[in-house]
This record gives structure tokens, C-alpha cells and sequence, in this order.
């Protein structure tokens, strides 16, 4: 009889399923899925199999390394394919370019010379932030520009959003907006 091996999606589905309503790590996920890189599988459980995992860009009483599940409920799942010739339709209407740094496709990749970047198609507002897979959603990104960007909210400035971007600041950073504001409303 041969033992199964389980992924690490499946591990950090019944992790959370098993802490529904509580905090847990990245750490604790980490170590439960036994690999560095979970974060694609926390997407995966959200967006195809409609799981409610919040970090704190969804919930202001969560830190940069916290999740919970707040419900066993599942949500309806998130199509993400994009068709080829919506893509080359993108690709044609951005001129084969990045639009955030005009490279194109082949170029040097600026964080590895040795490697070429590729063009995908972005979604400006992700997915998982309730962005579609409309026309005006998408545009041509190349692998670097993407991949520093990975699900950053565009620069709307709600309350929500501007909280997210302290929050991945230093300590002293974040005690420097805090100053200021308590400077500008003192302590009410």
C-alpha cells in the first residue's frame, strides 16, 4: 500500500478549516504546508474554491502576518482564464509593452541580467480585490513590473488602503505618521 502524498494546498485548507474564526501566522501556515512560497495557494483556496481567508487588507484588526477564515462558508469561485485572443487583443492595444516601464518582451530583466522578461497580461485591480477580467481591466505588464507588484491595490486613497500601506512600513516610519496625526487631532 502506498501512502498519498498530500499538497500543500490541501495541508493549509484543513489548517484553516480547523481554526475558522481564529488568527493564525504565516509562520504557523508556513510550517503547516511545509513550504516558504503559500501565499499562491492562499489565493488558490480564495479564488478557485471561494474560501473567506482575510489578511489585512481585509480586515484593519489583522498585521501584515496574520489570516483568518472567518467562515466555513464558500464563496462563489472567481474565474480567472483569460482567453488567447483577449490576450493578444491586450498585447496589440499596449504595443507589446509594459505599461509601467516600456520594456518588451525579451528585454534584460533588471533584477536578473541573465534572464529575459516575458509580457503577461495584469489585472489592474486583482482579482482577488474585486477586479474582472474586462477590457478596461487588463494591460501589458512585464515579468519584473508584475512581479513587484503582486496584488497591490492601485493607489486609491480610502482609509483602508493608506492603513495597508503603513502597516508595511518600519516601526519608525509608522511612528512618524502616528506623531503626525496625533500632532494634527491630539488625543481625542
Amino acid at each position: 500500500m502506498t501512502k498519498e502524498k498530500v499538497g500543500a494546498r490541501a495541508k493549509i485548507r484543513a489548517f484553516l478549516e480547523a481554526n475558522v474564526g481564529k488568527i493564525v501566522t504565516t509562520q504557523q501556515i508556513s510550517e503547516v504546508a511545509g513550504i516558504r512560497d503559500y501565499q499562491r495557494r492562499i489565493r488558490e483556496l480564495r479564488n478557485e474554491e471561494g474560501m473567506q481567508i482575510h489578511s489585512y487588507k481585509d480586515s484593519m484588526d489583522l498585521k501584515p502576518s496574520e489570516y483568518v477564515l472567518v467562515s466555513l462558508e464558500r464563496l462563489p469561485a472567481i474565474e480567472r482564464g483569460i482567453s488567447s485572443r483577449l490576450r493578444m487583443e491586450i498585447l496589440e492595444r499596449n504595443g507589446f509593452t509594459c505599461q509601467l516601464c516600456g520594456r518588451t518582451g525579451g528585454d534584460a530583466d533588471p533584477c536578473d541580467p541573465t534572464r529575459k522578461v516575458r509580457l503577461v497580461i495584469d489585472h489592474e485591480i486583482p482579482i482577488e480585490q474585486g477586479g474582472t477580467n474586462d477590457r478596461s481591466n487588463l494591460r501589458v505588464l512585464c515579468t519584473a513590473c508584475n512581479q513587484a507588484r503582486a496584488n497591490i491595490q492601485p493607489p486609491t486613497e480610502t482609509a483602508k488602503n493608506l492603513i495597508a500601506r503603513i502597516r508595511k512600513q518600519s516601526r519608525s516610519v509608522q511612528k512618524e505618521v502616528y506623531e503626525a496625526l496625533r500632532r494634527t487631532f491630539g488625543d481625542q
